[in-house]
């Protein structure tokens, strides 16, 4: 009878001893994450809070710090994904969190422990998220700056140091990187021809050209001012009239596009025109620059005139020009 006793009073003490260990990790966690939030406010001048006048934070330890701050972000890592989670962020009863995305996905069953997962916001994690700075996913590539976490994703999208698209206009090439690679890229996957010198002087020929109404010619890079530009020239349909059109994207942002302007002339037969421009940035698709018209356009009759051949060939001559503006 006393060893039966003994038996239970043993597993009470076992049960008891492992609920304190939970509440003990839980308290320690708790205090970690406070630390955290005390430690950003303590950031500020006591001035500048007048609801904390004459009350003194304590700063956590370096590691103590890097620590939580390490348990915070894994606590945002979407449980299914993987991805760091934006709100809304749900939980299950059991309080396992995933982000809304997932949450469409898995129909509503928690991938954890599969209850049901219901609407409930984790408020308190949301709230958490407010206080942490990220850096960019682009700090491998330059970029410095830490963002609030919910203003990380919108500078995403617009950091200068994000790859660049493939500006080849052939096909849909789905290659990304800096502009060194991808000049690279041109050269040897694409074979574009490759040319230095800030003026230039392209024939584009095309036989049966009125059998053509949508067709994109070889693109041409030039390297001038110790930079890249790509010139397109394409046949299409503006509206219901058959046009050609050239244009020229630079090889970097539109801000630095803007410090270079261009001219291209077309003509024949005692015919010319002149276009004077702007370079659009790659960051722009060629097909958007095509649509926008921002281009020298040639009606398919004055091209074909132009040629001669009475308009049996196209034989179009396109010179240019590119010079720095500032």
């Amino acid at each position: 009878m006393s060893t039966i006793i003994e038996f239970r009073e043993k597993g009470m003490y076992q049960q008891q001893k492992s609920r304190e260990e939970h509440a003990s990790s839980a308290a320690s966690f708790c205090k970690e994450v406070t630390e955290l939030h005390l430690t950003s406010i303590d950031s500020q001048p006591a001035t500048s809070r007048p609801e904390f006048k004459g009350v003194t934070f304590r700063k956590a330890s370096t590691g103590g710090f890097a620590r939580s701050r390490n348990d915070v972000h894994e606590l945002l890592d979407c449980t299914v994904c993987m991805n760091l989670m934006h709100p809304p962020i749900y939980q299950c009863a059991n309080g396992h969190t995933l982000c809304s995305s997932c949450k469409a996905r898995v129909q509503n069953c928690c991938p954890t422990c599969r209850h049901e997962l219901g609407n409930i916001r984790c408020l308190a994690l949301e709230k958490v998220a407010e206080s942490l700075e990220l850096p960019c996913v682009y700090q491998n590539l330059g970029c410095i700056d830490m963002f609030p976490y919910y203003s990380k994703l919108k500078h995403e999208k617009n950091c200068k140091y994000r790859p660049y698209n493939c500006p080849y206009a052939g096909g849909e090439c789905h290659v990304t990187g800096d502009i060194p690679s991808l000049v690279m890229h041109l050269k040897d996957d694409h074979e574009v021809d490759m040319h230095d010198g800030c003026s230039f002087s392209h024939r584009y020929v095309k036989s049966n050209p009125q059998e053509v109404e949508n067709a994109t010619w070889m693109l041409t890079v030039f390297n001038c001012f110790g930079r890249q530009f790509c010139l397109h020239f394409e046949a299409f349909r503006l509206g219901t009239a058959p046009v050609y059109m050239a244009f020229l994207r630079f090889m970097g942002d539109d801000n630095e596009a803007k410090q270079f302007s261009y001219s291209l002339e077309v003509g024949g037969n005692g015919r010319k025109l002149i276009w004077q421009g702007i370079p659009r940035s790659i960051r722009d698709s060629h097909r958007k620059v095509r649509d926008s018209h921002d281009g020298l356009i040639i009606q398919r009759k004055l091209a074909l005139f132009c040629s001669g051949n009475e308009g049996m060939e196209l034989k179009l001559k396109v010179t240019g020009r590119i010079w720095r503006v500032r």
